[in-house]
Parts: structure tokens; sequence; C-alpha cells
């Protein structure tokens, strides 16, 4: 979802190294080619994640008598194996960040990595085009290497920023790359609305829906990638690191999540936060990418619906967090998330009991999502940000921060494609064993509190 990638990508550069006073905004050119990846990218986060691709794989790996598919061998619900491949796909993610961050820092080659990424994530888009019951296996490793190029590109893309532009600039180069790139996907969104809604325009069959959305899948690629290309041509290539690793530059990312670890063991609030963080957000995470497959294989929403309750979420998040944002600053930023993780308590249980085919009443709880999705992300790292001890090493912490994130989508999606199976293919049970997630990160929120209040300082 847009709303939800602006979040990730923004509180991404807090992790980014500060930069001294005397250092100068780069020439609008380079500014405006940095955020022409927003535009170029975002498009596979609406379209592949949010909307169309969600749909058509539960479309074409099921039929009315059976939902499963055999993959490697082994059979699968369909929507479990969909699960299983992005929890693999930000597996990957988790484990080599550290590693290519730090040779990027190192050698300065950030730009080969963000070509490379670029390049297979847009390709892989495209290749979904081929994807149909006949070609699974073609269409999950496809949906893995989309998934992995897209979020590992995110890593050198934000590292840019203070490298092109002043601190005191950052914020209004950050928000220009956001409008780029929500301005960019909802324009494509809307070309693909009007290939799936009116295909006979196109020439192609009313009666053939699977067309469209894969003509959407081959735009997604292109649009990725052709758009990338200014920025690919216009940013400097990167500044090197005069600093030799402590280690070998392979270990060195590791070695400085090892550290931020040991730190962790004198920061008792710090520690219980990223405890709480954990569970509840893996919680969120797991029911932003699952969500459309819930809504379409488990509720029987149609995908125009679908598609509508997509942007309603978006409509809804930014005022959402807004309002936590201001509810934060008048009683505390751990009393706000505890009210939100209990609002998601009351989220999972209504869409647990949400009846089959009820379109409206899954219009309110997705406008009901996206009103706490935003903000819970935006929130909790706002909070680890004011939770961090005075440090010179902020990469250090905020790359420990993403990868926690990293392995807790990991887990919850595995974890919610197996109970799926267990419960013979019905997600229901898989929704309301979010709730333990919930209740477990609210209940650890309370204890940091307590820790919190020992300290006699109020976040």
């Amino acid at each position: 979802m847009v709303c939800s990638a602006f979040f990730f990508i923004s509180i991404e550069m807090l992790s980014l190294k500060p930069k001294t006073n005397c250092m100068q905004t780069a020439p609008k050119k380079v500014i405006n080619a940095w955020a022409m990846y927003d535009w170029a990218n975002s498009v596979y986060n609406l379209v592949i994640t949010s909307t169309m691709f969600p749909a058509y794989y539960e479309a074409v790996t099921s039929t009315k008598t059976d939902n499963h598919v055999t993959f490697l061998g082994r059979t699968f619900v369909n929507t479990s194996l969909y699960n299983y491949a992005l929890g693999f796909a930000f597996l990957i993610v988790a484990i080599m960040s550290p590693i290519l961050s730090s040779i990027a820092d190192y050698k300065g080659n950030k730009k080969a990595f963000l070509r490379f990424f670029c390049t297979l994530g847009s390709i892989a888009c495209s290749g979904l085009f081929f994807f149909t019951k006949d070609t699974l296996g073609l269409g999950i490793v496809l949906l893995i290497l989309a998934c992995i190029g897209y979020w590992s590109s995110l890593v050198f893309y934000n590292a840019y920023l203070p490298e092109i532009a002043a601190e005191e600039d950052q914020d209004r180069v950050s928000a220009k790359g956001f409008a780029m790139g929500y301005i960019g996907s909802v324009l494509l969104q809307v070309v693909c609305f009007v290939l799936l809604f009116k295909r006979t325009l196109f020439g192609i069959a009313p009666d053939n829906e699977s067309l469209p959305l894969q003509i959407s899948f081959l735009l997604v690629g292109i649009w990725w990638f052709g758009f990338a290309q200014r920025t690919l041509k216009i940013l400097p290539n990167g500044i090197p690191n005069a600093k030799r690793p402590d280690k070998n530059i392979f270990a060195n990312g590791f070695i400085e999540l090892n550290k931020v670890w040991n730190q962790l063991k004198s920061l008792p609030v710090l520690k219980r936060f990223l405890f709480a963080f954990f569970f509840y957000n893996m919680g969120v995470q797991t029911v932003m990418l699952a969500a459309t497959l819930y809504g379409k294989s488990e509720l029987a929403i149609p995908v125009e619906n679908l598609i509508v309750s997509i942007l309603v979420i978006q409509l809804v998040a930014i005022p959402g967090a807004t309002l936590m944002s201001k509810l934060s600053g008048k009683i505390g930023n751990l009393q706000t998330l505890m009210i939100v993780v209990a609002i998601w308590i009351g989220l999972c249980i209504g869409g647990y009991l949400l009846p089959k085919g009820n379109v409206n009443a899954f219009y309110c709880l997705a406008a009901a999502v996206g009103f706490v999705m935003g903000g819970i992300q935006s929130l909790s790292r706002s909070t680890y940000a004011k939770l961090m001890p005075q440090t010179k090493d902020t990469t250090s912490f905020f790359s420990f921060f993403d990868v926690t994130e990293k392995i807790a989508i990991v887990i919850g999606m595995f974890s919610y494609g197996f109970i799926t199976e267990l419960a013979g293919g019905s997600q229901r049970n898989s929704v309301l064993s979010l709730t333990a997630l919930f209740i477990v990160g609210l209940l650890l929120l309370a204890y940091t509190i307590k820790a919190q209040n020992k300290k006699d300082a109020v976040i």
C-alpha cells in the first residue's frame, strides 16, 4: 500500500548518519532524479503487493472446489504458499541488508546495488505477465524476486539522502520523494483500472479478466525500470568510507548489530520496547500483506470491491497517522501505542467474525485498518528514536530495528500460512491467532511503561 510504503521509506531515512551543517544540498536536477525513483518503484507496492496481483494469484490458483496447489513436490493451500513465498523473500532481505549495506558504505558503490536490485525487481514484475495456472513455479519465483528487488533497492535509495541533501533540507526532499511516489503509483493504478474495467476498448474479450491483470504486471515492470533510468543516470556515485571495517566487509554489518544487542542489556526501557514492537508489528505487517488474499479467498469480496477498499485505506491512513501523532503529544508515545494496539485486537476479532460476502462490512473494516495502519508504524519508529541513547552510531541502531522488523514479518507470514493449512485452508483462524501477537505486544508495552516510570522520563 502506498501509504504504508511511505512510512517505511521515510522512517528508514532516520537511520542515516547525521550530516554536518556545512554540507550543501545538491542541485535541483539531482534532487528531482532521486525523487524520481519513488515515482518509479511505488507502483510495485500498490499494484503488486496491495491490489491486482493478490487477487489474480488467488483466482488462477483455485477452483470452486479446490484451493490446493503443488510446488516443489509438496501440496500447499494456495494462500499459504503465497505467505510462505513472501516470508522467504523477507528472510533473504533481512540476511542480505547488513552485508550489502556494509559493502556499499565501504566501497561507495550503492549506485551499482541500486541498479542491480531495481533491474531484478522490475524484470520480475514484468515476468509475472507469463504467470498462469500452468506456470505456478515461475510465478512464485518471480514473486520472491520482485519482493527482494523492491525492499533491497530501498536500502540504497534511502542511503543517498544524506549525501544529496543538507540536514535542514532532508525533510523537504524526503517529502518530495513521497509525493512523487504517490502520484506515480496512482497514475499507473488508474491505467490498470481502465484496462480491467474497460477492457473491451482495448480489444480484450469481456469475459477475459486475466489478460488485463497480466498486462498490468508487465506495465509495472516497464514503468519501474524505465523511470528509474533517470535516477541511475543523474545520481552521483556513492562516497567510499575512508575507515576500513573492523573485520571483513561481509561480517561487519552483523558485528555492528551484535554491538547494539550488547548495549541493549543496559537499556531496559528500549529493550522492553523492542520486544513489544517485535510482537505487535508481526501482527501489523501480516495483516497488511495478507489482507487482500483474505478478502478475496475467505470473504469472497469481488476484485472491484477489493480495489475500492485499498483506496479507502489510503485515504484514511494519513489522517489517522496525524491524529495519533497529536495524541502522542498529549498522553505520550507508549500510552498511545497501547491504545492503537488494543484497537488492532478488536480489528482482528472483527475480521474473524466478518460474514462472507458482506462488502459494506468489509469497507468499514478496511477503513478502520487504514486509520491505525500508518500511525502505528510511524509512531513505533519515532518512539524507538526517542528511547535510543545519545550516540553517533544511529545507523547501527536503526539497522538493528529494521532487521527486527523484517524477522517479525518472516515469522508472521510463515505462521499465518501454517495455521491456514492446519485449518484446512480457512484463513479465519489465522486472523484470530494474530490477536495473541497483539495481546503479547500490549502487555509488553505496559511492562515498558513500568520500566520507564522508574526512570521518571515519559516518552
